[in-house]
């Protein structure tokens, strides 16, 4: 850096947001509403009180908590007085969260009260958090577990002034673990940097300006609210926190508050079109989707609202979202069905990251990564790098050096390049249902499945057969109202009449609930596991 560089720091969303819009209104959190004032005056008394609690730069906090005014402040107040976050995933249990918490070396830990139990209990124990803060229900009520916030943040002693900036640019700003579904969670590491140009990206792509009104639909736990915690303040827009997803009180706050943005997985598109609250839009609303490839038909029923729908993908090694799905003019002549299956894909680099690539497997690290044809068939790996990749996993080098193999970051999703350099997901590598010797994708057949009319959720894994080695399964739950008496030969031949027969599922379960992560992914390791628990090898055929 020259020296008239400046290191950037998404701090000075908040400190300019708070200088150019001090009266208007910042954060809704329940009856609460705060001026952008008033919650950057919350910010710098919380980040004071850490001081003075003897709290130091480069100290990690973890957070444990549904999206609050409280939680949005700690993604400015932390890393105002050089501390790292922890935003920790509130479905885990007391023992993962314990882990997380020794594993970052966080000294604090915040959360809501419900949550806390169990959880950092004992303070004494070597590795331990040294003190648990617990943050008020949306209605103010406290369950007595931990210090109190408020008196927490009286130590501060409001003598401290401290700007709105960074030092260094690659400090760290937080820590986000992933869902440790295939072992223990890893810790990615978020810089400054990163955050600043991934929040950038997320103003420029989803469309925020100071009118914004963003539903907190997203929790901000996961990958920082795909650094939306950040993006909704440098636009000087109002965020509007959602402490619990259901279709009801999205549909009243959406009415009431005037939302016109707001994100989530599939599962909250289909939480959102099925809702007996759904109506058509009164106002435009834009809605941002990942997590999970969205299939053609949710795509079309939320287009049905009339929302303007926005397919990101990446994951949380890259700050959130990497890829966008760039609409083209040209779409627009297309039939709608056309259309959500282009709208399906991964698309392009966001304008602050790098291109996307697919290659080929690598047959040693050390060699050259080679792209696939782009013919929008022959499947590889997709990489990424740049600056919306991760910093690494926090104290663990091993990994780290294993996901950049190359010089670019492997994903471990497997999809196509197409023609029009537009990249489609088909599959994690893990999800591959080898079958004959032919590779079949979940994803096609999921998709084929949910277009059905009485399908409203779908998962697809390999299961053992004796004859072709793995054969699919669906786990399928129904529209309200569905019988199953002979919906799963219905189901099978529907899957048949849309792609090859032998991508067909052999079995369909039908489950009341399919079990998934708090950010709407679904588990599918846990239905492996069921099916797959007498075998003494996952591969087969």
């Amino acid at each position: 850096m020259s020296g008239l560089d400046t290191p950037l720091t998404p701090l000075r969303f908040l400190g300019r947001a708070a200088a150019v819009y001090p009266d208007k209104v910042a954060v809704v959190d329940g009856s609460r509403a705060l001026t952008y004032r008033e919650f950057a005056s919350r910010v710098t008394r919380l980040a004071d009180a850490c001081v003075s609690s003897g709290m130091a730069a480069g100290d990690r906090v973890a957070f444990l908590g549904t999206n609050s005014a409280e939680l949005l402040a700690a993604h400015y107040a932390i890393p105002l007085f050089g501390g790292v976050l922890v935003a920790v995933n509130t479905r885990l249990s007391a023992r993962e969260v314990d882990y997380i918490c020794e594993h970052s070396g966080a000294r604090l830990l915040f959360g809501d009260g419900d949550l806390l139990t169990g959880v950092g209990a004992d303070t004494a124990r070597p590795g331990a958090v040294e003190e648990v803060v617990e943050i008020p229900d949306v209605d103010g009520d406290l369950h007595g577990v931990g210090t109190p916030l408020a008196d927490f943040v009286g130590r501060a002693t409001g003598t401290a002034v401290i700007p709105w900036e960074v030092d260094d640019e690659t400090r760290a700003i937080s820590i986000n673990y992933t869902s440790g579904t295939t072992g223990r969670p890893k810790g990615v590491v978020y810089t400054h940097r990163g955050a600043y140009l991934n929040a950038l990206g997320e103003v420029f792509h989803q469309g925020f300006d100071a009118d914004t009104r963003y539903l907190w639909t997203l929790p901000m736990f996961h990958c920082n609210g795909w650094c939306t915690t950040w993006a909704v303040t440098a636009a000087g827009g109002t965020h509007v926190c959602l402490r619990a997803v259901r279709g009801d009180i999205m549909w009243q706050l959406i009415d009431a508050q005037g939302i016109d943005h707001m994100c989530g997985a599939p599962t909250v598109l289909t939480a959102l079109a099925t809702a007996a609250q759904a109506h058509r839009l009164t106002r435009p609303v834009t809605i941002t989707t990942a997590g999970a490839p969205p299939s053609p038909t949710i795509i079309g029923r939320i287009r049905g609202l009339g929302a303007t729908l926005v397919h990101v993908y990446g994951l949380t090694e890259t700050y959130g979202p990497y890829s966008i799905c760039e609409t083209k003019p040209e779409w627009t002549d297309l039939p709608a069905d056309e259309q959500s299956a282009l709208l399906a894909r991964q698309g392009v680099g966001m304008i602050t990251s790098d291109e996307l690539r697919v290659v080929r497997e690598q047959t040693d690290p050390d060699d050259a990564l080679v792209d696939v044809t782009a013919d929008g068939t022959e499947m590889g790996e997709i990489v990424m790098r740049g600056n919306s990749v991760m910093q690494g996993y926090f104290a663990d080098d091993e990994h780290t050096a294993a996901a950049f193999a190359g010089g670019w970051f492997h994903s471990g999703d497997l999809g196509v390049m197409h023609p029009d350099g537009y990249v489609q997901l088909l599959d994690r590598a893990k999800d591959v249902v080898i079958s004959g010797g032919e590779n079949i994708s979940t994803i096609e057949v999921e998709q084929a499945l949910a277009s059905h009319a009485a399908v409203q959720e779908v998962a697809v894994i390999g299961v053992p057969d004796e004859k072709w080695g793995e054969r699919p399964k669906a786990f399928v739950t129904l529209v309200q109202g569905t019988g199953t008496s002979t919906l799963e030969a219905e189901l099978i031949a529907h899957v048949k009449t849309h792609i090859a027969s032998y991508k067909a599922p052999r079995a369909v379960e039908f489950l009341i609930e399919l079990p998934k992560t708090s950010t709407g992914k679904i588990r599918k390791k846990e239905l492996r596991d069921a099916e797959w628990s007498t075998s003494d090898h996952r591969i087969q055929g």
